[in-house]
């Protein structure tokens, strides 16, 4: 992409389900393979037109902006927003809402995937969406035998260890700066709350399907599947 795109990273939780690594160390700074996962993300970004990041910190952040500075060595121009106390995963938006005035991607700092930047910029340009949601699949096996009732309780169906497909948010979106109003100010919000607000408010919200490779760096065997699998990535 040849824009000049704006970018807000999420980073600052305190990673409590990957403790014990996360107890002195920033989750963001974990690394996969060589580099830390906010690296990773940093320099994905920038091969996709980002020329301006702003990482949303809170948690050890002294550590992270040292680690980044201003973005020099990376190719991009890198700012930094401190929440003082825990504004969720919304409400770091609101203290940006001077510094965004035009379509701006939101997401986390411990993703890693071969989503097509353009492609979800080009279906939310398209559909005029105030928000658009990057959405993957995901499968999970029941080992039980799952039964349906009627509104009477009667017995209308039975699935035997069923296999259950459902959409997850990827922690990627593409937003409007006009979002921002929805969220309360110097409050903890989060966006899944901003998202339903939006919908009661009708604003135009969408979600876009990737079905490639996808991983969110949570959990202890998260980090590991993605120090395992990094090098067979094209990232």
């Amino acid at each position: 992409m040849s824009r000049n795109l704006t970018a807000v990273i999420l980073a600052g939780g305190k990673g409590t389900r990957l403790r014990p690594f996360t107890v002195n160390f920033p989750k963001p700074l974990m690394p996969v393979n060589d580099k830390p996962i906010l690296e990773i993300v940093i320099r994905q970004l920038k091969r996709n037109g980002f020329k301006d990041i702003i990482i949303a910190t809170g948690h050890m952040d002294e550590m992270i902006r040292l680690y980044f500075q201003d973005g020099r060595k990376f190719g991009v121009n890198i700012t930094y927003s401190r929440e003082e106390k825990p504004l969720g995963t919304a409400g770091p938006l609101y203290c940006l809402r001077n510094s965004l005035k035009k379509t701006f991607l939101l997401m986390n700092g411990d993703v890693l995937t071969d989503i097509n930047f353009e492609d979800l910029l080009n279906f939310h340009k398209k559909n005029r969406n105030q928000a658009t949601i990057g959405l993957t699949r995901r499968m999970v096996h029941i080992d039980f035998g799952v039964v349906s009732l009627n509104e009477n309780q009667e017995f209308k169906e039975w699935s035997e260890k069923p296999d259950v497909e459902y959409l997850v948010s990827m922690g990627i979106y593409f937003m409007e700066p006009e979002v921002i109003a929805q969220i309360p100010p110097g409050k903890f919000y989060n966006l899944p709350d901003l998202i339903v607000k939006m919908k009661k408010d009708k604003m135009m919200v969408k979600g876009f399907l990737h079905n490639g490779y996808w991983l969110d760096i949570g959990r202890p065997e998260d980090y590991e599947k993605a120090c395992n699998e990094f090098e067979s990535l094209n990232f």
